[in-house]
Order: C-alpha cells, then sequence, then structure tokens
C-alpha cells in the first residue's frame, strides 16, 4: 500500500482532523519497545504482562516477582529475539489474522489487552509527557491541523508512586498541547472527548460526569464532550440513559452501532444515540439498518465516526466493498473519517485510513474532490465553536491550495 503512488499523494494531502482516536493506542510497537529501554522499568512476566516506573520493587501482586527490565533483557540470550516477543505485546498485527481473531470474541479479548499492557507505561508522567508531544507531532506529519482524542485521565503517576488528580492531569495536557501549537503554528489545536468507560453504574457514571465538568471549568478550551467507551454489547445507551437524558452541557459523541447484527441492543444504541442528542455518532455501523435514524442524522447535521480499519481488524467486516461506508458515502451522509486506535494495527494516524476508503470503499469514479469533502467535514463536525471552526476552514484552505498549487505528478 505504502508504495502506492495514490497512497503517496493521500499522505501528502492535508486531511483537516482527526476526531475519534483514542490517547493512548495511537503510537505503534516500535515506539512503545522504546520506551521499555528506560531506566526503572519493572516487568512482571505473569499470566498477564506487566510494566511499572519505580525508584524500587514494586510491592503490587505480580506471579513470579517484579523485575528489572533492563536485567531481564540483558540476561537473555538473543537480545534481537526477546525485543520482538516483547514488540508483539503492542500489536495486533499477525500473519494469519483468520486464524487467530476467528470471531469478534477473540478480538475484543486481545484489543483489551492491548490497553492494560500499554496503560502503565504511558501513565508514568515523564513518558506521558513525551508521548502526546509526539503524538501531536505524528498528526503533523500525515498532515492533520487539529484533533479531538478520547481521553479519560484515569491515572497520571510518577517515580515514587505519587498519584496525580485528573484536573492535575488535564492541565498536563493543556500544556503540552500549547507547547506543542506556539512551537508548530501550522497545527491548529487539540481537544478531549472525556472518556468514561460504559462498564459502570449510574452513581459511577454521575461521578465521572461530575469529573468532566470540573475539568471544563478548570480547563475549558480542552473539554470538547463527554463519551462512554468499551464493547457496546456489554452495555449498551439504554442502561445509562435515565442519567445520560438530564444532562443539557455537555456535548455527547457516542460510540453507537459499532455491530454487524441487526435488532439488538447493540444496533439500537443508534436510536438513543440520536435521542440523547450526541453531535457526532462513533462507528455508526449498523446505520443502514436503521433507515429512520439515517433520515434524522442527516435532519440534524449528526456527524458519522467511520473508522474503517477499525471495523476491519475489530472483526466487523472481512472486505472493505462491503463496508456500509460506501452506502453513507452514496447518500451524501456526514461522513468524517477517523482511525480509532491506529497504533494498535501499526497504521497511519489517518493517511492508512483514508487510503483505504478512496481505493477499497468509494465509488471507481471518484476523485480528489472525495478527498477534499472527506477533510472538510472533519472540520464542519468538530467540537470548534463558530469562530475557530471557521478559522480553521479558512486555515485549511491555504493548506489545500499550497497542496495542489505546488503539485508535482513527478514526485509522486
Amino acid at each position: 500500500m505504502k508504495e502506492s503512488k495514490v497512497y503517496r499523494i493521500i499522505k501528502a494531502m492535508p486531511k483537516g482532523a482527526v476526531l475519534h482516536i483514542h490517547d493512548i493506542a495511537i503510537l505503534g510497537p516500535e515506539y512503545m519497545l522504546n520506551i521499555t529501554y528506560m531506566d526503572n522499568l519493572y516487568v512482571c512476566f505473569g499470566k498477564k504482562t506487566k510494566f511499572l516506573f519505580s525508584n524500587t520493587t514494586p510491592n503490587t501482586s505480580c506471579d513470579i516477582g517484579w523485575q528489572l527490565m533492563s536485567n531481564v533483557r540483558y540476561a537473555a540470550k538473543n537480545i534481537t529475539q526477546f525485543d520482538l516477543e516483547i514488540r508483539k505485546l503492542f500489536t495486533m498485527v499477525v500473519e494469519n489474522p483468520d486464524i487467530v481473531y476467528p470471531t469478534i470474541q477473540e478480538t475484543w479479548k486481545r484489543f483489551l489487552k492491548h490497553f492494560r499492557t500499554v496503560y502503565d507505561l504511558l501513565s508514568f508522567r515523564p513518558v506521558f509527557e513525551q508521548y502526546l508531544y509526539d503524538v501531536l507531532t505524528a498528526f503533523r506529519n500525515d498532515n492533520i491541523m487539529y484533533a479531538e482524542l478520547r481521553a479519560g485521565f484515569n491515572k497520571l503517576y510518577d517515580l515514587n508512586g505519587t498519584l496525580y488528580d485528573k484536573i492535575t492531569f488535564s492541565k498536563l495536557y493543556k500544556t503540552i498541547i500549547d507547547k506543542f501549537v506556539k512551537e508548530h503554528p501550522s497545527f491548529y489545536r487539540a481537544k478531549v472527548i472525556y472518556a468514561s468507560t460504559r462498564q459502570v453504574d449510574k452513581q459511577s457514571l454521575v461521578n465521572n460526569i461530575e469529573v468532566a465538568r470540573e475539568i471544563s471549568k478548570e480547563v475549558p478550551e480542552l473539554i470538547a464532550g463527554f463519551d462512554l467507551i468499551g464493547q457496546e454489547d456489554v452495555k449498551p445507551l439504554i442502561d445509562l440513559a435515565v442519567v445520560l437524558d438530564t444532562i443539557k452541557d455537555l456535548n455527547f459523541f457516542f460510540h453507537a452501532g459499532e455491530t454487524n447484527w441487526f435488532g439488538t441492543r447493540t444496533d439500537e444504541n443508534l436510536i438513543d444515540a440520536v435521542l440523547l442528542g450526541a453531535k457526532r455518532i462513533g462507528h455508526a455501523y449498523a446505520l443502514t439498518k436503521h433507515p429512520i435514524v439515517m433520515k434524522n442524522v442527516i435532519e440534524k447535521g449528526i456527524g458519522l465516526e467511520v473508522n474503517l480499519l477499525s471495523n476491519v481488524v475489530l472483526s466487523l467486516v472481512r472486505d472493505v466493498r462491503n463496508h456500509p461506508l460506501s452506502i453513507f458515502l452514496s447518500l451524501d451522509l456526514p461522513v468524517v473519517l477517523s482511525s480509532d486506535d491506529p497504533g494498535v494495527w501499526e497504521a497511519e494516524p489517518l493517511s492508512d485510513d483514508f487510503y483505504v476508503a478512496f481505493v477499497g470503499v468509494a465509488s471507481r469514479s471518484s476523485d480528489i474532490r472525495l478527498l477534499k469533502t472527506l477533510a472538510l467535514n472533519s472540520l464542519k463536525y468538530s467540537a470548534l465553536d463558530h469562530l475557530n471552526k471557521k478559522n480553521a476552514i479558512r486555515a485549511f484552505y491555504v493548506q489545500w491550495n499550497n497542496f495542489i498549487n505546488n503539485f508535482d505528478c513527478s514526485f509522486y
């Protein structure tokens, strides 16, 4: 794919914004492997591999005892092979995916394992500070000018084991974004959609909403809205609707309809997402099975965050030509292409999804006008206020015109 002339053009093309992406699943296994070379990192090779940065040997449970990662690595007979095995912890890419991931259950089990593995690595404050800056750099290198990241601000710790609260975490987020924008003015901004796990009871949901509100007050320019994340089959929106229906001061960007089933509580999340006033819907894979909901999406201008490669990897569709995105495009629905968790499947932040959508899903008569429309949609349906949205679109047109005017076919 990456040797394709079309891919190289898409890579160089201004792509606007990435609006559906989870903060600790953006950079790939090479990046994560490099983190394991840092000082003061302990590892537990038990039933589950765990990592933790600490000044002293961690006192948390470990089946076979915590060890310094540096000692384990250099005790290995073959360090290259050792690193290859460690690298496998940070990717879902395998040679035989149909055998390793025969159904959605195996896929999601491995997917969630990835987050548990990287969580303590990326929650170490010095690592996270560099990681977020490098994430923004990856966005800019992929010609993305604005981002809305799903984040839960769940934990941030230092070598002494000090835990930082969510307000401190959110302020650190803003500090890093501000630093990056100051150093790279062509990158417009980044915001955060506060992401709570959907596997909570009603009181815990109330508590999470209060945290999102508190962060919005403390760092008002950071929070774009609120979402519930995790496998939809486990807990649909209807189970929490009695709480969510009372919330009028936060924008909702719900994951909904991430399923290939019909007539289940999971695909009916689409109905509740619309009724609860969602500004955008994440995935919306099952939308074509609900024409009345589709009509509401058009009438209300609800953006559809389509994550094409994610839907393939997470076992919703095997052949992208059968992806509902083709129907969304033919009906001119408000589609926003995004990438969900690109680091987990070793993809670029946005270019890979654009390429597969263009080559594998869109009409063969489509051309660069479709790509431009999708890029503009990402800004049009963003959480930016009217003035900032207008300015961002104006900045996009400058980038786009420069791209077109300086286009050299021989370069690609």
